[in-house]
């Protein structure tokens, strides 16, 4: 008899005498332990055979399991006269829930002969479940036909992972048998080229051994455009000496909402005097073509005349706007007068108060130009006072802001732009300039004075394009770094460039990056136009990058974003971590969601705004985590809550986010959902800690304590969006610096000194003297390093500041104006 300790138990085995040939031989295995997965409270077996074994058993997460747990059989192969043992164990739920922490649950089998031991490969124990709730569902699309289409779906969590298949109209989609369908490794649905019988509803099904979960569905309609039919022939020439021909909107028909076809359906045309039956003679007919022709020569030279005058008033408008008292009157802010500093030679112009009198305050549009042109109020922008003068307005918003969007959607180039007017600007604007702004977006236009060519106005919009609607190619470590904007229309002139300011996520240590500016082109294809770093002063783009913040200068208005690829693993991304949870909770179970995005103010807006409809409050500061290439994935955990009143329904000792999930910056509002369950509905204070980590990386902690049903502190998520800057702003009411003594500090700045109290001074004092060589090849660069300065400091800008900057370069003669705090 042999005696074996098995985990501190004494078990008595009898070992049965081997052959004499085989007695030096180790156990192998014939049956090893695989991986199982625990479904609800069901337990799973494992099993371990071997031969030739003398004794066999189980050890599970490095502790044996006691024996009295196996069930074990013995047999002797006939063929060889080996022993041969099978062992199997149970394992019940509660065995691998009380493993709570970063490893599995594992066992191993340990097979014994007389010569010595051998060890089975390792199979893990997992509780299998599905979540509930899809991390991103399919959205529904309007597309035309032969439009490629793209349906986006990120499955619920589950172990093991799920898998995903499609349904359009509750039918299952195969790709194998119908090749237009395509399902990406990300589990997305590619519709290559929709048809018409491609409208319906599609479903995202996910699915594992534990349940089956569907998304809601998402309609698409493919629509088809009328199109005409070839022009029937011309009718016979009539009585009235006409003849017609027709032509019907039937190649095709427009269907499913499509457009009807634009233009005339039907033609007419005079018919010559032979084709005519009515013969035309007399003195009487030759008298009526003379007056005829008369008529005609008397509106020609009326028509001659009214152009001719126009031009002249054209012409006395521009001038008046040129004219200096009406830009002074731009200049100071209404109802307020400044403060009289103690520099008072430094003060202000003297308006010319011989002029006529005008109101000034924006763009300027005669009546005779709305025709043709987007309408951006509800009345010409141009009205004639009593007095002779004129008012001028700022380009605003029009009552029914839709049907800017919706005709400018309508052509080809613009397609894609959002119908949304939340993140839409837009407004008139001619040679004075202006800005356009996205509220609580950080992104912004700046059309610096002259930048329009004199004489022209165009109508600029400024637009955020969502992710979704876009697809952008990434490769490789590339990453989307900042939002897509938009701003146009292409194809307008400018003069000089203007500045497209956007939030940008990337730590901005340009050692560790290739930042690369792209644009798309007119056929939908994206372009590198820059590399940072590597600028070409020739070139119509440029680009500073700050800390938070890209400013682009461009000639070329488009449609733009900013990727970076990672030139090494310490590369790293801001993320916003953004913690909430229900503004009122009547049931047991209380939800907490973590948003991990890219740090960018637009993803910010769209969170608060996403989450004010579902109902949602924060109940943290916001937190900012450096994510970095090191392909390792995020992961999120809570603790430290009291047993006593709060318990976590996770499952695992933590969840995790995919590190591709994070880096490629396509899915804009990734969450994961931490679900709580207090022992009452009189449970109202909690307190747990919640962690985010990269694994190996940086990591960042929450420390929450507060009333669920009576939370006073001011975290309110309007806290975070303060920003209610007018959206459009045209002429100088756009600007900080005033636009006759911006004139006065350019030609001040702009000659070469030869001490160096010039332009390139200024940029030294403003810390842009790593742009030199880019303000130097510009007509004016001290015109360019104002318009970045405007950019930097539309709301916190101090014109003091600029005064003392300009004393400092010895150019006092220049600063001829000083404002008070309060103006600025």
């Amino acid at each position: 008899m042999k005696i074996i300790n098995v985990g501190g138990e004494h078990a008595a085995t009898v070992t049965h005498p081997l052959p004499a040939a085989f007695s030096d031989l180790l156990p192998h295995f014939l049956v090893e332990p695989d991986d199982v997965y625990i479904v609800k409270n069901k337990p799973v077996t494992l099993t371990c055979r071997s031969t030739p074994a003398t004794q066999i058993y189980f050890k599970c997460n490095g502790e044996w399991v006691h024996q009295d747990q196996h069930l074990i059989e013995r047999d002797v192969d006939p063929a060889t006269g080996l022993p041969v043992m099978q062992v199997k164990i149970d394992i019940s739920r509660q065995q691998v829930e009380k493993i709570f922490g970063l490893e599995d649950y594992w066992c191993q089998c340990v097979a014994w002969s007389t010569t010595g031991t051998q060890k089975s490969q390792k199979a893990y124990v997992r509780i299998a479940y599905l979540r509930k709730n899809f991390e991103e569902e399919p959205l529904g699309k309007e597309v035309a036909l032969d439009q490629e289409v793209l349906l986006r779906c990120h499955p619920p969590e589950g172990v093991p992972p799920a898998e995903v298949e499609w349904q359009r109209n509750e039918e299952l989609i195969d790709p194998k048998t119908d090749p237009n369908f395509f399902i990406t490794v990300d589990h997305n649905l590619i519709i290559k080229q929709a048809r018409l019988a491609d409208t319906g509803n599609y479903t995202c099904v996910a699915k594992n051994i534990v349940a089956r979960r569907k998304s809601s569905s998402a309609t698409v309609i493919v629509y088809v455009d009328g199109g005409w039919s070839e022009w029937s022939k011309w009718s016979p020439c009539g009585a009235d000496c006409t003849m017609w021909r027709s032509r019907e909107c039937t190649q095709p028909t427009p269907s499913t909402g499509g457009k009807e076809c634009q233009g005339l359906d039907l033609q007419s045309l005079n018919c010559t005097s032979e084709q005519c039956p009515q013969t035309a003679s007399g003195a009487e007919d030759v008298a009526l073509y003379v007056g005829i022709v008369a008529v005609a020569l008397c509106l020609t030279l009326l028509l001659i005349v009214l152009v001719l005058v126009y031009r002249r008033k054209k012409e006395g408008l521009d001038a008046d706007v040129a004219d200096s008292s009406i830009l002074t009157t731009g200049f100071q802010p209404m109802g307020i007068k400044p403060t009289k500093p103690e520099n008072s030679h430094l003060l202000t112009i003297q308006p010319d108060l011989t002029t006529t009198t005008t109101s000034y305050q924006g763009t300027l549009r005669s009546r005779h130009e709305v025709a043709g042109k987007f309408s951006v109020s509800n009345g010409p922008l141009l009205e004639p006072l009593p007095n002779g003068s004129h008012t001028l307005h700022n380009g605003k918003l029009p009552s029914d802001p839709n049907d800017f969007m919706n005709r400018l959607s309508s052509q080809t180039y613009f397609k894609t732009l959002p119908r949304d007017n939340v993140n839409t600007s837009y407004g008139t604007f001619n040679f004075l300039g202006g800005r356009l702004t996205l509220p609580n977006t950080g992104i912004s236009l700046l059309i610096p004075p002259e930048a329009i060519p004199r004489g022209k106005i165009y109508e600029i919009y400024l637009t955020i394009q969502k992710k979704e609607d876009m697809r952008l190619p990434l490769a490789g470590c590339q990453t989307l770094l900042s939002p897509l904007v938009s701003c146009g229309p292409p194809g307008v002139v400018l003069t000089r460039p203007v500045i497209l300011s956007m939030d940008h996520c990337s730590d901005a240590c340009l050692e560790n990056w290739a930042i690369r500016l792209k644009k798309q082109s007119y056929e939908g294809s994206w372009e590198d136009v820059l590399q940072l770093g590597e600028e070409v002063v020739s070139e119509p783009y440029y680009c500073q990058l700050e800390a938070e913040t890209c400013r682009v200068f461009t000639e070329q208005l488009g449609r733009f974003a900013l990727v970076g690829e990672s030139l090494s693993m310490a590369a790293a991304k801001r993320l916003k971590l953004l913690l909430f949870a229900p503004a009122y909770c009547s049931t047991l179970e209380y939800n907490i969601r973590v948003y991990c995005m890219d740090d960018t103010q637009d993803l910010l807006k769209e969170v608060m705004q996403m989450e004010r409809q579902l109902g949602g409050r924060l109940i943290d500061e916001p937190h900012v985590l450096l994510f970095k290439d090191s392909y390792h994935n995020l992961r999120l955990s809570i603790h430290d809550m009291p047993q006593a009143h709060w318990r976590s329904k996770l499952l695992a000792g933590y969840q995790e986010i995919p590190f591709y999930h994070i880096w490629s910056g396509s899915q804009r509002t990734l969450h994961c959902t931490f679900t709580l369950e207090r022992q009452s509905l009189s449970t109202c204070d909690l307190t747990c800690t919640l962690c985010v980590w990269q694994v190996e990386g940086e990591g960042q902690s929450f420390a929450l304590d507060f009333n669920i049903s009576k939370d006073i502190r001011p975290l309110d998520s309007d806290f975070l969006l303060m920003d209610n800057c007018t959206p459009a702003l045209a002429g100088p009411s756009a600007f900080q610096i005033p636009y006759l003594i911006r004139q006065k500090i350019c030609s001040s700045l702009d000659t070469p000194c030869p001490n160096g109290a010039d332009w390139r001074l200024l940029a030294q004092r403003l810390k842009l003297d790593r742009h030199m060589s880019f303000f130097a090849s510009k007509a004016s660069p001290t015109s360019v390093i104002l318009d970045l300065w405007e950019a930097q400091h539309f709301h916190s800008g101090n014109l003091n500041q600029l005064a003392a900057v300009m004393a400092e370069i010895g150019k006092q003669e220049a600063m001829i104006f000083l404002v008070s705090d309060g103006e600025c």
